[in-house]
């Protein structure tokens, strides 16, 4: 083991650990753990977001997909980047307004109701917890070929450093992990950008006539159609990418932890200027690796191109700063796997314990008893499931969570909050439509049997989501809709929200 990569580690541990001591102190009440009170500001919040969307397969897979395949590598980024602009524009005002602890309050603002809210809570639970998988599958693969460590070790340490943090800090100790995270992934890739072209002797055009001639695909480096052949799965993919986003409940939680509707908007817009600018610098980064350490050495060091990152740092940094972005991809990992715990812990605590068991007719001390032991339970299901798929293919993994979200939560909140007809059955043959449809679809795929040609089923199990809302409401037209309700709550909201500012 390299003493200098273990020493960056210990500190990312020791910094994350400290920050959870911090939190826990201020997180005695349910408001201080499930929305950190709303104490951030919008700046800080949208630097949350990021931390908590920006993936180390973000990280170091987009980056590797680049140099390997040049645009269609790309296409990946600028997916996430839209999903945003879309999580703005018609998701972010209305979560916040209508939202308290998790997006089952969302729903049953218009459904109320036990059997609706756990449906909801389910539906994000399962999802949170199929995101979670191959990003801890990931993160222990990574850590076992950087650190020489097991696998297993590797998952569990992991696992239990989330679980801390979540367990004692809440999400305001989440909010801090994921904004330090934000600060240490944006300062390190563009410490590596500058080294980079400050190497190129800052000289663009050189990198990039360097990348295609280092490339394979020569100047088609820069054309689509090197990563995907079939027009119809660059379209399914971006779909995915760019709906998908706006059904993650860990994303859609986190417009809850700012004080009104205008900090959620700062938050949206921050988070989308981070993002956009990372992504930037991942295009760079990938033009970089191609030119500088050549797509042989890249596909012999892993041929998913994900050590591009490293390998990059080493022909411009050397040791340390191989070491300091390891660290930050280790950072990265503990962010994003925080989120998703949270986000699974609050769905069951407060949705399915709180409202379902006890009828809300528990002391606020129990419940966030409760919702630590959850955290903990969460915790070492997810380590477990983790271990045992070990071979599996991540990539297969996240499509299913992708095209699920895109698929359930995103149509019912579309249709929840814009559709007039839209009734309480309509609610439920959107989510069981989107859910069977996208498993049955991603099973039967390439990674799956091989029925279905597609890897990414999102051109198919979208529009079946919609359709499931639409045909499940018409049918029962007599299903009460309540939208007068709903937005005379959005209304009330908003004078709430403007005299507040």
């Amino acid at each position: 083991m390299n003493f200098t990569y273990f020493i960056f580690f210990v500190v990312i541990v020791i910094g994350t650990l400290v920050i959870t001591h911090w939190a826990a102190e201020r997180s005695k009440t349910a408001h201080q753990f499930y929305v950190a009170a709303g104490s951030l500001s919008g700046m800080q919040n949208g630097m949350a977001i990021a931390g908590d969307f920006i993936s180390a397969a973000s990280f170091l897979g987009i980056t590797g997909l680049i140099a390997l395949y040049g645009y269609d590598g790309f296409l990946y980024a600028t997916g996430f980047l839209i999903s945003y602009i879309i999580l703005l524009l018609l998701i972010v005002e209305p979560v916040h307004r209508l939202g308290t602890f998790s997006v089952a309050d969302v729903v049953t603002a218009r459904f109320p109701g036990n059997r609706m809210r756990a449906v909801v809570a389910i539906s994000g639970i399962c999802i949170s917890v199929l995101y979670m998988i191959p990003q801890l599958v990931a993160s222990g693969l990574l850590i076992r070929l950087l650190l020489g460590v097991d696998f297993r070790v590797a998952v569990c340490i992991i696992g239990v450093l989330m679980t801390v943090y979540v367990a004692f800090g809440g999400m305001l100790a989440t909010s801090w992990v994921q904004i330090i995270k934000t600060v240490l992934l944006m300062g390190g890739t563009l410490m590596v950008v500058f080294i980079l072209l400050s190497w190129m002797n800052w000289d663009f055009i050189g990198l990039v006539n360097g990348a295609a001639q280092q490339s394979p695909h020569g100047k088609s480096f820069f054309y689509p159609g090197n990563l995907f052949t079939n027009p119809v799965e660059k379209v399914s993919l971006t779909l995915a990418l760019m709906l998908g986003t706006s059904g993650l409940p860990h994303i859609l939680i986190r417009f809850l932890t700012v004080k009104n509707v205008k900090q959620a908007w700062v938050s949206a817009m921050s988070a989308s200027w981070i993002i956009g600018l990372f992504y930037m610098m991942t295009l760079i980064l990938g033009v970089g690796a191609i030119a500088l350490v050549g797509s042989e050495t890249l596909i012999q060091a892993d041929s998913s191109g994900n050590l591009a990152a490293l390998l990059l740092a080493e022909v411009v940094g050397g040791d340390f700063l191989i070491a300091f972005v390891m660290a930050v991809a280790f950072a990265t990992i503990i962010a994003v796997v925080t989120g998703l715990i949270f986000a699974a812990t609050s769905s069951f605590a407060h949705d399915i314990y709180y409202h379902l068991w006890k009828k809300k007719k528990v002391v606020e001390k129990k419940q966030l008893q409760v919702a630590r032991i959850v955290a903990v339970v969460i915790g070492v299901l997810s380590i477990l499931l983790s271990i045992g798929m070990e071979e599996s293919n991540v990539a297969f993994l996240v499509s299913i969570t992708f095209a699920i979200a895109a698929s359930t939560l995103f149509p019912l909140l579309i249709l929840t909050i814009y559709w007039k007809q839209f009734n309480r059955s309509g609610a439920y043959a959107t989510l069981f439509s989107g859910f069977l449809i996208s498993l049955i679809l991603v099973v039967s795929g390439p990674e799956g049997i091989g029925i279905f040609p597609l890897s990414n089923p999102g051109i198919l199990s979208i529009p079946v989501g919609f359709a499931g809302g639409v045909i499940g409401s018409l049918i029962r037209k007599k299903d009460e809709q309540n939208y007068d309700e709903l937005l005379l709550k959005l209304y009330s909201e908003k004078q709430e929200a403007i005299s507040h500012d």
